[in-house]
């Protein structure tokens, strides 16, 4: 019998391509989301790579009672992987409340589920805001969390001493993977980035304007204190990302985490600046992107990315893929969304 692993948030964007790379490892998943920022037909783009549909279920877990019945009924879960949440920094300083009440009430019923059927392994989808601007480049996991610069970051933070709260009950054991910044598609182009309305990250944004979806990409500043000037951030492809969400798993299930609550760092280790991101998605796929600088944006970070020993040796998970296959990806997943919305 293969272990059931529940990923909430499943339809998203990293969820989607973590469920694919635990379905091709043996697990069996089951997917909730409530499909406030994806789509339900993911699900059957991620049986088109995998030849096996996902059990699907829509279910908002900032509602208490639906959560702990969906655990009643699902009660043989070996562990959750929790993508659930809002992410958009931007509409999180606009509506602060809304993110506390779902990204923390959220997690506060998972884990009351949890505990309710003893299901002890969680792996957390954290992020490396929580470190802000940090002191010393690159950043690693014993630097200090500085006061988060959004209410989506502070939910981050806050999340991750919930969940190091319920560990010392006893009653879960969890893995907080902060990553750095996400990019790419599923190599099939089945699966990608999707953002809803205007794009909140870059590379989006880049596809967008070169397929014509947008007149132009906006570089927000570039006077900073780097090589040329605009921010610098250690960019992931989102199929590393996915894999290390199993591996992260399988440390849990087998018993192989050394504490309760631990942190890794998921990221290449390389910073690249925007112009550089820019630029070589240019030299990859043999296209003229217009884009102009505009004024920095408030809350920016200059410059960050990882040091990512603690994850290579101690947790066993190494980046593989660089930016151009990254940008390739992201380029192809782009042409493919078009070509699916041409009557």
């Amino acid at each position: 019998m293969s272990e059931k692993i529940l990923v909430t948030g499943g339809t998203g964007y990293i969820g989607s391509h973590t469920v694919v790379e635990l379905q091709q490892s043996g697990y069996e998943v089951l997917i909730v989301d409530n499909l406030a920022n994806s789509e339900e037909s993911i699900v059957g783009q991620i049986e088109k790579i995998t030849g096996v549909r996902p059990h699907f279920t829509q279910l908002d877990l900032s509602e208490r009672q639906p959560t702990l019945d969906y655990f009643k009924q699902h009660n043989n879960i070996a562990g959750v992987i929790h993508f659930a949440a809002y992410k958009a920094v931007g509409e999180s300083t606009e509506f602060p409340l809304k993110y506390y009440q779902n990204n923390l009430g959220s997690l506060a019923n998972l884990m009351e589920a949890m505990a309710l059927v003893n299901c002890k392994n969680l792996v957390f989808s954290s992020s490396c805001t929580v470190y802000g601007q940090p002191d010393v480049l690159p950043v690693t996991e014993s630097a200090p969390i500085k006061k988060a610069l959004s209410p989506y970051g502070n939910t981050k933070q806050v999340s991750e001493e919930i969940i190091f709260d319920q560990c010392l009950t006893g009653k879960v054991e969890a893995i907080a993977l902060r990553y750095f910044n996400p990019i790419g598609a599923h190599p099939t182009a089945l699966i990608g980035e999707l953002p809803l309305g205007v794009p909140n990250n870059l590379v989006p944004f880049i596809t967008q304007t070169a397929i014509g979806k947008r007149d132009k990409l906006r570089v927000f500043g570039d006077d900073y204190n780097t090589p040329d000037g605009t921010c610098i951030r250690d960019y992931i492809h989102v199929v590393d990302l996915a894999k290390a969400h199993v591996v992260a798993m399988e440390r849990l299930t087998q018993g192989k985490n050394l504490e309760r609550f631990e942190v890794f760092n998921l990221g290449t280790g390389n910073g690249f600046s925007v112009l550089e991101v820019i630029q070589t998605f240019e030299k990859v796929n043999s296209l003229n992107l217009n884009y102009e600088i505009a004024p920095r944006r408030p809350g920016d970070v200059e410059q960050v990315w990882a040091e990512t020993t603690r994850a290579n040796e101690v947790l066993g998970w190494k980046a593989e893929l660089g930016l151009e296959p990254m940008l390739q990806s992201a380029w192809k997943w782009e042409l493919y969304l078009k070509e699916k919305a041409t009557p």
